[in-house]
């Protein structure tokens, strides 16, 4: 019986952690944390907030996921929405689709559709 999940992946390009760093860290407030030894040489990087953990791997030849994604639960969906937009990325709002819940869309830098989250 599956009880959890442990993390979720999200494939980015290669040599791009500067830019996962940027955004998952500074502009979404995730803290990295540092992988294995034994996996560290493949690149990428890992990111946890709550109990949120979320790996970013690398990828080759890169595809970002357009319609995949995570969704992750905030605790202020508005404020998030309006840090993205002033940071240059478009969120497209699909509130009222799910009774009880406000939520929208982002792409983060590498195109991958990222869920954002917060019950009303």
């Amino acid at each position: 019986m599956i009880t959890g999940y442990d993390h979720v992946q999200v494939a980015i390009p290669s040599r791009s952690e500067a830019a996962a760093r940027d955004f998952y860290g500074t502009l979404l407030g995730m803290t990295e944390v540092p992988k294995p030894a034994a996996l560290a040489g493949r690149g990428g990087c890992w990111f946890t907030s709550g109990a949120a953990m979320l790996h970013l791997g690398i990828e080759t030849p890169f595809q970002p996921a357009r319609k995949a994604h995570p969704a992750l639960v905030v605790d202020d969906v508005g404020a998030l929405a309006t840090r993205l937009l002033a940071a240059g990325h478009d969120c497209v709002w699909s509130d009222g689709e799910l009774p009880g819940m406000r939520r929208f869309h982002a792409f983060e830098p590498f195109g991958n559709r990222i869920e954002f989250q917060q019950a009303s």
